[in-house]
Protein backbone atom coordinates (compact mmCIF):
# COMPACT_ATOMS: atom_id res chain seq x y z
CA UNK A 1 0.00 0.00 0.00
CA UNK A 2 1.10 3.43 -0.64
CA UNK A 3 1.64 4.88 3.20
CA UNK A 4 4.31 6.57 4.93
CA UNK A 5 4.48 6.27 8.55
CA UNK A 6 3.39 9.59 10.89
CA UNK A 7 6.71 9.80 12.65
CA UNK A 8 8.50 10.35 9.25
CA UNK A 9 5.64 12.35 8.04
CA UNK A 10 6.48 14.63 10.89
CA UNK A 11 10.06 14.90 10.02
CA UNK A 12 9.48 15.54 6.58
CA UNK A 13 6.95 18.48 7.34
CA UNK A 14 9.57 19.65 10.01
CA UNK A 15 12.44 19.60 7.76
CA UNK A 16 10.62 21.83 4.95
CA UNK A 17 9.46 24.48 7.71
CA UNK A 18 12.81 24.65 9.83
CA UNK A 19 14.26 25.16 5.92
CA UNK A 20 11.07 27.56 4.98
CA UNK A 21 12.09 29.08 7.90
CA UNK A 22 15.61 30.21 8.34
CA UNK A 23 14.99 31.12 4.33
CA UNK A 24 13.06 33.84 5.14
CA UNK A 25 15.44 36.36 6.41
CA UNK A 26 16.83 37.06 2.99
CA UNK A 27 13.20 38.49 1.67
CA UNK A 28 14.34 41.09 3.98
CA UNK A 29 18.40 41.13 3.45
CA UNK A 30 18.98 44.91 4.01
CA UNK A 31 16.81 44.84 7.58
CA UNK A 32 18.43 41.76 9.08
CA UNK A 33 22.00 42.65 7.58
CA UNK A 34 21.54 46.13 10.04
CA UNK A 35 20.42 44.08 13.04
CA UNK A 36 23.23 41.56 13.14
CA UNK A 37 25.68 44.58 12.45
CA UNK A 38 23.89 46.38 15.27
CA UNK A 39 24.67 43.55 17.55
CA UNK A 40 27.95 42.84 16.23
CA UNK A 41 28.83 46.51 16.78
CA UNK A 42 27.00 46.69 20.18
CA UNK A 43 29.19 43.50 21.51
CA UNK A 44 32.18 44.82 20.41
CA UNK A 45 32.02 48.59 21.79
CA UNK A 46 30.27 46.82 24.80
CA UNK A 47 27.51 49.70 24.99
CA UNK A 48 25.16 50.16 22.12
CA UNK A 49 24.10 53.61 20.69
CA UNK A 50 20.62 55.06 19.89
CA UNK A 51 21.04 54.24 15.95
CA UNK A 52 22.03 50.87 16.78
CA UNK A 53 19.00 50.12 19.03
CA UNK A 54 16.45 51.16 15.91
CA UNK A 55 18.32 48.98 13.61
CA UNK A 56 18.34 46.06 15.91
CA UNK A 57 14.54 46.48 16.43
CA UNK A 58 13.57 46.03 12.56
CA UNK A 59 14.14 42.33 12.84
CA UNK A 60 13.12 40.54 15.70
CA UNK A 61 15.59 38.75 18.52
CA UNK A 62 13.81 35.16 18.86
CA UNK A 63 13.36 34.85 14.63
CA UNK A 64 16.94 33.32 12.92
CA UNK A 65 18.85 35.60 11.60
CA UNK A 66 21.75 33.84 9.15
CA UNK A 67 22.24 35.26 5.57
CA UNK A 68 23.25 34.05 2.73
CA UNK A 69 26.64 36.21 2.27
CA UNK A 70 27.12 38.09 -0.94
CA UNK A 71 30.37 37.66 -3.14
CA UNK A 72 32.31 40.27 -4.56
CA UNK A 73 30.55 40.00 -7.90
CA UNK A 74 27.04 40.25 -6.00
CA UNK A 75 27.64 42.47 -3.28
CA UNK A 76 30.44 45.03 -4.99
CA UNK A 77 34.30 45.58 -2.71
CA UNK A 78 37.67 45.65 -4.15
CA UNK A 79 39.86 42.76 -5.52
CA UNK A 80 43.96 43.00 -5.03
CA UNK A 81 46.63 40.62 -6.22
CA UNK A 82 49.68 40.62 -4.38
CA UNK A 83 53.52 39.55 -4.79
CA UNK A 84 55.10 38.69 -1.69
CA UNK A 85 58.33 39.75 -2.23
CA UNK A 86 60.55 36.29 -0.67
CA UNK A 87 63.48 37.64 -1.26
CA UNK A 88 63.36 40.24 1.46
CA UNK A 89 62.75 37.56 3.94
CA UNK A 90 66.21 35.88 2.76
CA UNK A 91 67.55 39.12 3.48
CA UNK A 92 66.37 39.62 6.60
CA UNK A 93 67.94 36.16 7.77
CA UNK A 94 71.48 36.97 6.48
CA UNK A 95 71.68 40.32 8.09
CA UNK A 96 70.35 38.60 10.98
CA UNK A 97 73.37 36.05 10.49
CA UNK A 98 75.91 38.40 10.55
CA UNK A 99 76.45 39.77 14.57
CA UNK A 100 76.43 35.96 15.31
CA UNK A 101 79.17 34.99 12.91
CA UNK A 102 80.86 37.64 13.21
CA UNK A 103 80.82 37.22 17.08
CA UNK A 104 81.64 33.36 16.55
CA UNK A 105 84.66 33.92 14.59
CA UNK A 106 85.92 36.54 17.41
CA UNK A 107 87.02 34.43 19.39
CA UNK A 108 89.48 33.10 17.46
CA UNK A 109 90.87 36.20 16.05
CA UNK A 110 94.32 35.80 16.07
CA UNK A 111 93.83 32.30 14.05
CA UNK A 112 91.25 33.81 11.70
CA UNK A 113 92.65 37.08 11.26
CA UNK A 114 90.60 40.05 10.68
CA UNK A 115 86.65 39.36 9.89
CA UNK A 116 84.29 41.86 7.92
CA UNK A 117 81.54 41.29 6.01
CA UNK A 118 81.86 41.38 2.04
CA UNK A 119 79.29 43.02 -0.42
CA UNK A 120 77.05 40.57 -2.15
CA UNK A 121 73.82 39.67 -3.36
CA UNK A 122 70.75 40.34 -0.70
CA UNK A 123 70.22 36.35 -0.31
CA UNK A 124 74.17 35.86 0.40
CA UNK A 125 76.41 37.01 3.41
CA UNK A 126 80.01 36.69 2.45
CA UNK A 127 82.19 37.11 5.28
CA UNK A 128 86.00 37.86 4.83
CA UNK A 129 88.88 36.51 7.04
CA UNK A 130 92.20 37.77 7.79
CA UNK A 131 93.68 34.80 7.05
CA UNK A 132 93.00 32.58 4.25
CA UNK A 133 94.97 29.69 5.26
CA UNK A 134 93.00 28.94 8.79
CA UNK A 135 89.51 28.28 5.89
CA UNK A 136 89.27 24.95 7.18
CA UNK A 137 88.65 26.19 10.72
CA UNK A 138 86.14 29.28 10.29
CA UNK A 139 84.28 27.12 8.22
CA UNK A 140 84.29 24.52 11.35
CA UNK A 141 82.69 27.63 13.60
CA UNK A 142 80.41 29.20 10.89
CA UNK A 143 78.89 25.31 10.79
CA UNK A 144 78.41 25.52 14.35
CA UNK A 145 75.37 28.21 13.32
CA UNK A 146 73.58 25.46 11.45
CA UNK A 147 70.40 23.91 12.82
CA UNK A 148 68.19 21.38 11.30
CA UNK A 149 65.35 22.54 8.63
CA UNK A 150 61.71 22.36 10.61
CA UNK A 151 59.96 21.20 7.62
CA UNK A 152 58.78 17.38 6.45
CA UNK A 153 60.61 18.04 3.33
CA UNK A 154 63.83 19.08 4.75
CA UNK A 155 64.13 16.20 7.62
CA UNK A 156 68.24 15.59 7.88
CA UNK A 157 69.23 18.63 6.22
CA UNK A 158 70.84 21.88 7.74
CA UNK A 159 69.09 25.31 7.08
CA UNK A 160 72.62 26.85 6.02
CA UNK A 161 74.33 26.06 2.98
CA UNK A 162 78.21 27.14 3.91
CA UNK A 163 81.51 27.24 1.73
CA UNK A 164 84.27 29.24 0.65
CA UNK A 165 85.66 31.12 -1.84
CA UNK A 166 89.28 32.44 -2.07
CA UNK A 167 89.08 33.95 1.32
CA UNK A 168 85.63 34.50 2.12
CA UNK A 169 83.22 32.57 3.53
CA UNK A 170 79.50 32.25 1.56
CA UNK A 171 76.81 31.08 3.45
CA UNK A 172 73.00 30.99 1.51
CA UNK A 173 69.67 29.51 2.93
CA UNK A 174 69.99 25.69 1.64
CA UNK A 175 66.92 25.12 -0.60
CA UNK A 176 65.19 22.52 1.52
CA UNK A 177 65.11 25.56 4.30
CA UNK A 178 64.24 28.05 1.24
CA UNK A 179 61.31 26.00 0.31
CA UNK A 180 60.38 25.86 4.19
CA UNK A 181 60.70 29.51 4.61
CA UNK A 182 58.80 30.05 1.56
CA UNK A 183 55.92 28.11 2.85
CA UNK A 184 55.82 29.83 6.27
CA UNK A 185 55.89 33.34 5.00
CA UNK A 186 52.86 32.75 2.34
CA UNK A 187 50.84 30.86 5.22
CA UNK A 188 52.03 34.11 8.01
CA UNK A 189 51.43 36.53 5.13
CA UNK A 190 47.49 34.85 4.72
CA UNK A 191 46.82 34.61 8.65
CA UNK A 192 47.83 38.50 8.99
CA UNK A 193 45.90 39.13 5.83
CA UNK A 194 43.00 37.67 7.01
CA UNK A 195 43.25 38.89 11.08
CA UNK A 196 43.82 42.41 9.47
CA UNK A 197 40.51 42.25 7.55
CA UNK A 198 38.48 40.69 10.20
CA UNK A 199 39.34 43.03 12.37
CA UNK A 200 37.16 45.47 10.86
CA UNK A 201 34.37 43.63 10.18
CA UNK A 202 34.25 43.06 6.47
CA UNK A 203 32.06 39.74 5.26
CA UNK A 204 33.11 36.94 3.98
CA UNK A 205 36.62 37.90 2.60
CA UNK A 206 38.58 35.51 0.05
CA UNK A 207 41.92 35.00 1.19
CA UNK A 208 43.76 32.74 -0.52
CA UNK A 209 47.58 31.45 -2.48
CA UNK A 210 48.08 31.36 -6.01
CA UNK A 211 51.07 30.24 -6.95
CA UNK A 212 54.99 30.37 -5.70
CA UNK A 213 54.43 33.88 -4.19
CA UNK A 214 50.99 35.76 -5.13
CA UNK A 215 48.22 36.22 -2.80
CA UNK A 216 44.50 36.82 -4.09
CA UNK A 217 42.32 39.11 -1.72
CA UNK A 218 38.56 39.83 -2.50
CA UNK A 219 37.16 41.94 -0.06
CA UNK A 220 33.06 42.03 -0.29
CA UNK A 221 31.53 45.48 1.03
CA UNK A 222 34.89 47.96 1.12
CA UNK A 223 34.57 51.10 -0.81
CA UNK A 224 37.88 50.50 -2.73
CA UNK A 225 41.21 48.96 -3.48
CA UNK A 226 42.96 52.30 -2.19
CA UNK A 227 40.72 51.53 1.19
CA UNK A 228 42.07 47.55 1.10
CA UNK A 229 45.44 48.45 0.47
CA UNK A 230 45.38 51.37 3.36
CA UNK A 231 44.39 48.38 5.27
CA UNK A 232 46.81 45.73 4.93
CA UNK A 233 49.41 46.92 2.48
CA UNK A 234 52.00 47.97 5.51
CA UNK A 235 54.66 45.55 7.38
CA UNK A 236 53.50 47.35 10.09
CA UNK A 237 56.94 46.33 12.02
CA UNK A 238 57.00 48.25 15.29
CA UNK A 239 59.83 48.83 17.07
CA UNK A 240 61.27 50.78 19.91
CA UNK A 241 65.08 52.02 19.29
CA UNK A 242 67.50 54.08 21.75
CA UNK A 243 68.03 57.60 20.21
CA UNK A 244 71.51 58.95 19.80
CA UNK A 245 71.10 61.73 18.31
CA UNK A 246 68.68 64.14 15.84
CA UNK A 247 69.20 66.47 13.18
CA UNK A 248 68.34 67.75 9.71
CA UNK A 249 70.74 66.21 7.64
CA UNK A 250 68.97 63.91 4.92
CA UNK A 251 72.12 63.23 3.68
CA UNK A 252 73.97 62.19 7.31
CA UNK A 253 75.82 58.70 7.14
CA UNK A 254 75.08 56.70 9.91
CA UNK A 255 78.12 54.87 12.03
CA UNK A 256 78.48 51.17 12.37
CA UNK A 257 75.35 49.93 14.04
CA UNK A 258 73.03 52.89 13.85
CA UNK A 259 70.33 53.93 11.38
CA UNK A 260 68.83 56.46 10.19
CA UNK A 261 64.99 57.53 10.24
CA UNK A 262 62.94 59.71 9.00
CA UNK A 263 60.67 61.85 11.85
CA UNK A 264 56.50 61.89 10.61
CA UNK A 265 55.82 64.09 13.26
CA UNK A 266 57.96 66.89 12.38
CA UNK A 267 58.75 66.95 8.90
CA UNK A 268 62.70 67.54 8.18
CA UNK A 269 63.84 65.94 11.27
CA UNK A 270 65.79 62.97 11.85
CA UNK A 271 66.68 60.50 14.15
CA UNK A 272 69.75 58.53 14.21
CA UNK A 273 69.09 55.20 16.43
CA UNK A 274 70.76 52.52 17.81
CA UNK A 275 69.67 49.38 14.89
CA UNK A 276 69.33 47.48 17.59
CA UNK A 277 66.04 47.84 18.86
CA UNK A 278 65.09 47.26 22.46
CA UNK A 279 61.91 45.84 21.71
CA UNK A 280 59.81 45.07 19.12
CA UNK A 281 56.24 44.84 17.83
CA UNK A 282 56.04 40.63 17.77
CA UNK A 283 56.51 40.88 21.58
CA UNK A 284 53.09 42.85 21.31
CA UNK A 285 50.09 41.43 23.04
CA UNK A 286 47.97 43.90 22.73
CA UNK A 287 47.35 47.22 21.24
CA UNK A 288 44.18 49.52 20.87
CA UNK A 289 43.08 53.15 20.23
CA UNK A 290 42.93 55.40 22.84
CA UNK A 291 43.14 59.16 24.07
CA UNK A 292 46.23 60.36 25.50
CA UNK A 293 46.00 62.84 28.76
CA UNK A 294 45.19 65.76 26.59
CA UNK A 295 42.22 63.81 25.22
CA UNK A 296 43.77 63.36 21.55
CA UNK A 297 43.70 59.98 19.52
CA UNK A 298 46.59 57.70 20.64
CA UNK A 299 47.26 54.02 20.69
CA UNK A 300 47.73 51.92 24.02
CA UNK A 301 50.08 48.88 24.13
CA UNK A 302 50.93 45.94 26.21
CA UNK A 303 53.95 43.51 25.95
CA UNK A 304 54.18 39.85 27.28
CA UNK A 305 56.44 38.85 29.97
CA UNK A 306 59.48 39.17 27.97
CA UNK A 307 59.09 42.13 26.24
CA UNK A 308 57.75 43.55 29.58
CA UNK A 309 60.75 42.93 31.21
CA UNK A 310 63.26 44.55 28.64
CA UNK A 311 60.99 47.52 28.48
CA UNK A 312 60.72 48.34 32.34
CA UNK A 313 64.87 47.66 32.47
CA UNK A 314 65.72 50.27 29.98
CA UNK A 315 63.25 53.00 30.90
CA UNK A 316 64.53 52.55 34.36
CA UNK A 317 68.14 52.66 33.08
CA UNK A 318 67.70 55.69 31.19
CA UNK A 319 65.04 58.43 32.67
CA UNK A 320 65.81 61.83 31.16
CA UNK A 321 66.75 60.05 27.70
CA UNK A 322 64.53 60.23 24.15
CA UNK A 323 63.34 56.79 23.11
CA UNK A 324 61.73 56.30 19.98
CA UNK A 325 58.92 54.61 18.91
CA UNK A 326 59.92 53.55 15.30
CA UNK A 327 56.72 51.55 12.27
CA UNK A 328 58.21 50.67 9.11
CA UNK A 329 61.36 52.91 9.54
CA UNK A 330 59.54 55.59 10.17
CA UNK A 331 59.61 57.48 13.50
CA UNK A 332 56.31 58.25 14.72
CA UNK A 333 56.68 59.69 18.20
CA UNK A 334 60.49 60.29 20.12
CA UNK A 335 59.16 60.52 23.92
CA UNK A 336 61.56 61.08 26.73
CA UNK A 337 61.98 58.67 29.40
CA UNK A 338 59.77 60.26 32.65
CA UNK A 339 60.01 57.52 34.64
CA UNK A 340 60.51 53.72 35.21
CA UNK A 341 57.47 52.31 33.52
CA UNK A 342 57.05 48.88 34.85
CA UNK A 343 53.90 46.47 33.64
CA UNK A 344 55.18 46.22 30.02
CA UNK A 345 52.09 48.56 29.17
CA UNK A 346 52.44 52.47 27.70
CA UNK A 347 51.06 54.34 24.74
CA UNK A 348 52.09 55.77 22.01
CA UNK A 349 51.48 59.44 20.95
CA UNK A 350 51.63 61.26 17.35
CA UNK A 351 49.43 63.00 15.10
CA UNK A 352 47.01 61.16 14.98
CA UNK A 353 42.92 61.07 14.11
CA UNK A 354 40.75 58.55 15.64
CA UNK A 355 40.81 56.76 12.17
CA UNK A 356 44.18 56.51 11.67
CA UNK A 357 44.93 55.30 15.76
CA UNK A 358 42.34 52.79 14.93
CA UNK A 359 43.72 51.01 12.12
CA UNK A 360 47.13 51.74 13.81
CA UNK A 361 45.99 49.30 16.45
CA UNK A 362 44.62 47.20 13.97
CA UNK A 363 47.79 46.63 12.00
CA UNK A 364 49.94 46.01 15.37
CA UNK A 365 47.41 43.92 17.22
CA UNK A 366 47.14 41.63 13.77
CA UNK A 367 51.24 41.58 13.60
CA UNK A 368 53.76 42.26 11.06
CA UNK A 369 53.94 41.07 7.81
CA UNK A 370 57.10 38.74 7.04
CA UNK A 371 57.89 41.03 4.12
CA UNK A 372 56.62 43.63 1.39
CA UNK A 373 54.04 43.01 -0.96
CA UNK A 374 53.33 44.52 -4.04
CA UNK A 375 50.52 44.99 -5.29
CA UNK A 376 50.24 43.62 -9.28
CA UNK A 377 47.03 43.95 -9.53
CA UNK A 378 43.94 46.41 -8.28
CA UNK A 379 39.98 46.45 -8.68
CA UNK A 380 36.88 47.97 -7.59
CA UNK A 381 33.63 46.62 -8.42
CA UNK A 382 30.86 49.02 -7.75
CA UNK A 383 27.18 47.90 -5.78
CA UNK A 384 25.67 48.83 -9.04
CA UNK A 385 27.69 46.62 -10.87
CA UNK A 386 26.92 44.23 -8.11
CA UNK A 387 22.88 44.54 -7.99
CA UNK A 388 23.06 44.47 -12.12
CA UNK A 389 24.79 40.95 -11.59
CA UNK A 390 21.82 39.63 -8.67
CA UNK A 391 19.03 40.93 -11.32
CA UNK A 392 20.88 39.29 -14.19
CA UNK A 393 20.88 36.37 -12.00
CA UNK A 394 17.74 36.65 -10.26
CA UNK A 395 15.79 37.10 -14.16
CA UNK A 396 17.68 33.51 -15.13
CA UNK A 397 16.49 31.85 -11.90
CA UNK A 398 12.95 33.04 -12.13
CA UNK A 399 13.06 32.53 -16.46
CA UNK A 400 14.53 29.29 -15.82
CA UNK A 401 11.76 27.88 -12.87
CA UNK A 402 8.98 29.10 -15.14
CA UNK A 403 10.11 27.03 -17.96
CA UNK A 404 9.77 23.86 -15.80
CA UNK A 405 6.76 24.74 -14.00
CA UNK A 406 5.19 24.83 -17.90
CA UNK A 407 6.85 21.86 -18.94
CA UNK A 408 5.88 19.88 -15.65
CA UNK A 409 2.10 20.53 -15.43
CA UNK A 410 1.96 20.23 -19.71
CA UNK A 411 3.48 16.80 -19.23
CA UNK A 412 2.03 15.28 -15.85
CA UNK A 413 -1.43 17.20 -15.15
CA UNK A 414 -1.28 17.17 -11.24
CA UNK A 415 1.59 15.08 -10.44
CA UNK A 416 3.67 18.30 -12.06
CA UNK A 417 1.90 20.22 -9.71
CA UNK A 418 2.99 18.26 -6.93
CA UNK A 419 6.80 18.68 -8.33
CA UNK A 420 6.05 22.19 -8.78
CA UNK A 421 5.29 22.65 -4.94
CA UNK A 422 8.60 20.34 -4.09
CA UNK A 423 10.49 22.57 -6.42
CA UNK A 424 9.60 25.55 -4.14
CA UNK A 425 10.22 24.08 -1.02
CA UNK A 426 13.55 22.63 -2.61
CA UNK A 427 14.93 26.57 -3.42
CA UNK A 428 13.94 27.45 0.23
CA UNK A 429 15.86 24.94 1.51
CA UNK A 430 18.98 25.44 -0.59
CA UNK A 431 18.44 29.06 0.91
CA UNK A 432 18.02 27.56 4.23
CA UNK A 433 21.08 25.67 4.48
CA UNK A 434 23.13 28.57 2.75
CA UNK A 435 21.87 30.76 5.42
CA UNK A 436 22.61 28.40 8.28
CA UNK A 437 25.99 27.12 7.53
CA UNK A 438 26.83 31.22 7.01
CA UNK A 439 27.53 30.29 2.83
CA UNK A 440 28.82 32.66 0.30
CA UNK A 441 26.64 33.19 -3.14
CA UNK A 442 28.63 34.14 -5.93
CA UNK A 443 27.78 34.78 -9.86
CA UNK A 444 28.76 31.33 -10.34
CA UNK A 445 26.51 30.36 -7.07
CA UNK A 446 23.12 31.56 -9.34
CA UNK A 447 24.29 29.27 -12.10
CA UNK A 448 24.39 26.50 -9.40
CA UNK A 449 21.01 27.01 -8.21
CA UNK A 450 19.92 27.63 -12.01
CA UNK A 451 20.91 24.28 -12.95
CA UNK A 452 19.61 22.53 -9.56
CA UNK A 453 16.23 23.63 -10.75
CA UNK A 454 16.71 21.26 -13.65
CA UNK A 455 18.31 18.76 -11.37
CA UNK A 456 15.59 18.84 -9.33
CA UNK A 457 12.43 17.81 -11.37
CA UNK A 458 15.36 15.72 -13.46
CA UNK A 459 14.14 13.11 -10.44
CA UNK A 460 10.35 13.55 -10.45
CA UNK A 461 10.40 12.89 -14.24
CA UNK A 462 12.05 9.26 -13.58
CA UNK A 463 9.41 8.72 -11.13
CA UNK A 464 6.40 9.67 -12.79
CA UNK A 465 7.32 8.12 -15.93
CA UNK A 466 7.99 5.06 -14.16
CA UNK A 467 4.66 5.15 -12.91
CA UNK A 468 3.49 5.36 -16.05
CA UNK A 469 4.45 2.65 -17.05
CA UNK A 470 3.38 0.48 -13.89
CA UNK A 471 0.07 1.71 -14.60
CA UNK A 472 0.03 -0.82 -17.22
CA UNK A 473 1.11 -3.72 -15.51
CA UNK A 474 0.52 -2.90 -11.59
CA UNK A 475 -2.84 -3.50 -9.31
CA UNK A 476 -4.43 -0.82 -8.74
CA UNK A 477 -2.99 3.32 -8.86
CA UNK A 478 -1.10 2.52 -5.63
CA UNK A 479 0.67 -0.23 -6.28
CA UNK A 480 1.51 1.87 -9.37
CA UNK A 481 2.73 4.62 -7.60
CA UNK A 482 4.62 2.88 -4.83
CA UNK A 483 6.49 0.76 -7.62
CA UNK A 484 7.27 3.55 -9.78
CA UNK A 485 9.25 5.02 -6.48
CA UNK A 486 11.06 2.01 -5.32
CA UNK A 487 12.11 1.19 -9.13
CA UNK A 488 13.35 4.96 -10.03
CA UNK A 489 15.45 5.03 -6.88
CA UNK A 490 18.54 3.08 -8.35
CA UNK A 491 18.33 5.48 -11.38
CA UNK A 492 18.01 8.83 -9.11
CA UNK A 493 21.10 7.83 -6.18
CA UNK A 494 23.43 7.02 -9.40
CA UNK A 495 22.70 10.23 -11.15
CA UNK A 496 22.97 12.53 -8.00
CA UNK A 497 25.79 10.41 -6.65
CA UNK A 498 27.64 10.92 -9.83
CA UNK A 499 27.09 14.96 -9.90
CA UNK A 500 27.80 14.97 -6.25
CA UNK A 501 31.26 13.60 -6.80
CA UNK A 502 32.11 16.19 -9.37
CA UNK A 503 30.98 19.28 -6.92
CA UNK A 504 33.73 17.56 -4.77
CA UNK A 505 36.06 17.43 -6.57
CA UNK A 506 35.15 21.08 -8.21
CA UNK A 507 34.84 22.30 -4.19
CA UNK A 508 38.48 20.68 -3.83
CA UNK A 509 40.26 21.15 -6.37
CA UNK A 510 38.91 24.75 -7.57
CA UNK A 511 39.13 27.94 -6.22
CA UNK A 512 37.07 31.49 -5.59
CA UNK A 513 33.69 31.36 -7.93
CA UNK A 514 34.12 27.29 -8.48
CA UNK A 515 33.78 26.55 -5.21
CA UNK A 516 30.96 29.02 -4.33
CA UNK A 517 29.63 27.18 -7.38
CA UNK A 518 30.48 23.96 -5.80
CA UNK A 519 28.91 24.58 -2.91
CA UNK A 520 25.65 25.46 -4.25
CA UNK A 521 25.73 22.49 -6.17
CA UNK A 522 26.12 20.29 -3.42
CA UNK A 523 23.62 21.96 -1.16
CA UNK A 524 21.31 21.56 -4.03
CA UNK A 525 21.76 17.92 -4.95
CA UNK A 526 21.06 17.12 -1.39
CA UNK A 527 17.71 19.05 -0.77
CA UNK A 528 16.58 17.93 -4.84
CA UNK A 529 17.02 14.44 -3.64
CA UNK A 530 14.69 15.26 -0.53
CA UNK A 531 12.49 16.74 -2.27
CA UNK A 532 11.74 14.58 -5.07
CA UNK A 533 11.75 11.34 -2.96
CA UNK A 534 9.81 12.29 0.00
CA UNK A 535 7.95 15.68 -0.41
CA UNK A 536 6.34 14.67 -3.48
CA UNK A 537 5.49 11.45 -2.22
CA UNK A 538 4.36 12.52 0.98
CA UNK A 539 1.92 15.00 -1.50
CA UNK A 540 0.72 12.17 -3.20
CA UNK A 541 0.01 10.00 -0.53
CA UNK A 542 -1.79 13.40 0.99
CA UNK A 543 -3.81 13.17 -2.02
CA UNK A 544 -4.55 9.40 -2.48
CA UNK A 545 -6.07 9.38 1.01
CA UNK A 546 -8.20 12.43 0.37
CA UNK A 547 -9.29 11.43 -3.17
CA UNK A 548 -8.71 7.77 -3.31
CA UNK A 549 -9.06 7.56 -6.77
CA UNK A 550 -9.40 4.31 -8.74
CA UNK A 551 -7.37 4.73 -11.98
CA UNK A 552 -4.86 7.69 -12.51
CA UNK A 553 -3.52 9.24 -15.10
CA UNK A 554 0.20 10.38 -15.58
Amino acid sequence: MLQISLWKRVLIIGVCVLGIIYAAPNLFYARVEAHNDALAAAASAGFETEEQATARAGWPDWLPSGLVNLGLDLRGGAQLLAEVQLADVYKARMDALWPELRNVLADERATIGAVRRAPSDADTLRVQIGEPAAMTRALELAATLATPVVSLSGIGQNDLAISAEGDQIVITLSDAEKTATDSRTMQQSLEIIRRRVDEVGTREPTIQRQGSDRILIQVPGIGSAEELKALIGTTAQLAFQPVIARGSDANAIAGVGEVIYPSIEEKGLYYTLDAVPVVTGEELTDARPDFDQNGSPAVSFRFNPSGARKFGEYTGANIGKLFAIVLDNEVISAPVIQSHIPGGSGIITGNFTVESSTNLAVLLRAGALPAKMIFLEERTIGPELGQDSIDAGSLAASVGMVLVVVFMIASYGLFGVFATVALGVNMALIFGVLSLIGGTLTLPGIAGIVLTIGMAVDANVLVFERIREELHTARGPARAIELGYEKAMSAIVDANITTFITAVILFVAGSGPVRGFAVTLTVGIATSVFTAIFVTRLLMVFWFERRRPKTITV
